[in-house]
């Protein structure tokens, strides 16, 4: 029996007609969905030499929310200062914020960073200039205040009254609470998540992300140091997981996520000089991961030497060359001679009771 052919209806065929003739450019054209499509080149604020070997990665790309976190005393703030100072160098302005209140600016020439002491007439410094914008606690009181700062800084960059790329450098999420945290006396993890949420992951991470269009006259980068604490295992075979103070807006919102040392301990070694009896520790060997890379999406390890002059590569004959460098500095407290090498090695393996954690999940 012969199979009978079924004619298409006369909508479809209708629709046929229309797509035949239809051209999507020309539509795009008188929609204004045609421009603004284009990226512009990505563009780095690279990383020191040993940092870049280490995890094969150029640097913190420019143009996007860039997290650094882990345990105090890891290498963060050493991050941190080195891209400061290659922002400085690279024509970017860093601009400071600086809420946890440890830094020390000896410490930042020492990496290089470009800052001049203002002193008065008897010699006393009373200030520092230089290339950079710097504000901390002493006018910022709490989340919703640097996101006012930060609002201010992009607006007047707008309006062409600071005409530069602009590096955001914020030191640290998690050491400072929101407005309802302060106007209710109670420094409360879900309210802090909360504005962070509201204040950073609706608003100024679109502003910063967006400044990478290439019809955006200028380029701006946020790169946040974001303190942890640690949930404790939920099972006797899971494991205990790091947590981000503050919540996980950043760490949704970032393109680059590098984390420094263990879960429940600093995952660090300390080097030390020793002599008869005394010590001073001038390096520290930190693991460091890069567990987020949404760049070209190639996530790496490995192990770095953090140093008061900044990163070394991890090997014998680098820390060899900088204890010759610099083993001068030791002298008033060690004295003349030979130093021995000795190395603290028992924060590098993970914890193994983690039944006393006080640092518990701070995030919603």
């Amino acid at each position: 029996m012969p199979i009978k052919k079924t004619k298409k209806s006369l909508s479809a065929e209708a629709s046929q007609e229309i797509k035949s003739k239809f051209n999507l450019s020309i539509f795009k054209g008188k929609k204004g969905l045609d421009s603004n499509i284009k990226f512009k080149e990505q563009r780095w604020i690279k990383f020191s030499k040993a940092l870049q070997e280490t995890l094969s990665i150029p640097g913190c790309s420019m143009g996007h929310i860039v997290t650094v976190r882990g345990k105090s005393n890891t290498g963060k703030s050493t991050m941190a200062i080195e891209l400061a100072v290659e922002a400085q160098k690279m024509g970017v302005l860093p601009i400071i914020i600086m809420t946890e209140m440890k830094h020390n600016w000896d410490f930042w020439k020492k990496l290089g960073f470009d800052i001049t002491d203002i002193k008065d007439d008897n010699g006393d410094v009373i200030s520092h200039e230089g290339f950079f914008i710097y504000r901390d606690r002493s006018t910022l009181n709490s989340i919703e205040d640097i996101a006012k700062f930060i609002i201010d800084m992009l607006k007047e960059q707008k309006d062409g009254n600071l005409p530069y790329d602009l590096f955001f450098l914020w030191d640290s999420v998690g050491s400072i609470p929101c407005d309802m945290s302060i106007e209710k006396g109670s420094n409360n993890p879900m309210w802090n998540a909360g504005a962070i949420a509201t204040q950073f992951g609706n608003f100024i991470n679109q502003k910063i992300i967006l400044s990478r269009k290439e019809d955006q006259p200028y380029t701006n980068t946020l790169f946040i140091v974001n303190k942890t604490g640690v949930a404790p295992a939920v099972g006797p075979l899971a494991r205990p997981k790091m947590t981000n103070k503050g919540g996980d807006t950043f760490w949704f919102d970032s393109s680059l996520m590098f984390t420094f040392g263990n879960i429940t301990n600093s995952g660090t070694s300390k080097i030390s000089a020793t002599k008869n009896g005394k010590k001073v520790e001038y390096a520290l060997r930190t693991k460091i991961v890069c567990d987020k890379n949404h760049i070209n999406g190639v996530t790496t390890a490995g192990v770095i030497i953090s140093t008061a002059y900044g990163f070394i590569n991890n090997t014998d004959k680098d820390i060899k060359k900088y204890k010759k460098e610099h083993s001068s500095e030791w002298i008033d407290i060690l004295g003349e001679g030979r130093y021995e090498t000795e190395e603290d090695d028992s924060e590098w393996e993970e914890g193994k009771n983690i039944e006393n954690l006080t640092e518990i999940v701070d995030s919603l």
